[in-house]
């Protein structure tokens, strides 16, 4: 029995430790510029000529007085919301 749950054991660390690497394998990216508008669901800032909106939540770390005008530098991942597979159109003969 003492085997059994030490086999157990590792098989759930190593199942973490896959876990943890997966997620940390996600590329982030990042967007410097001056805030343009801020709510609790959004952050606009100005890069070059174009304006970013980027979503936020209670979970973003915010370190500094965010407002309007502030100069940032978001760190963000791209996360796919959804996937409409089309089918491949038929080949003419």
């Amino acid at each position: 029995m003492r085997h059994a749950r030490a086999a157990l054991s590792s098989v759930i660390l190593a199942s973490l430790l896959v876990a943890s690497n997966a997620l940390a394998a996600v590329k982030t990216y990042q967007v410097t510029g001056p805030v343009l508008e801020v709510n609790d669901t959004m952050i606009a800032v100005q890069k070059g000529k174009d304006r970013w909106e980027i979503a936020r939540d209670a979970s973003t770390k915010i370190t500094g007085d965010l407002k309007v005008g502030s100069k940032v530098t978001i760190e963000y991942r791209m996360s796919a919301t959804a996937i409409d597979v089309k089918a491949a159109p038929k080949k003419s003969k």
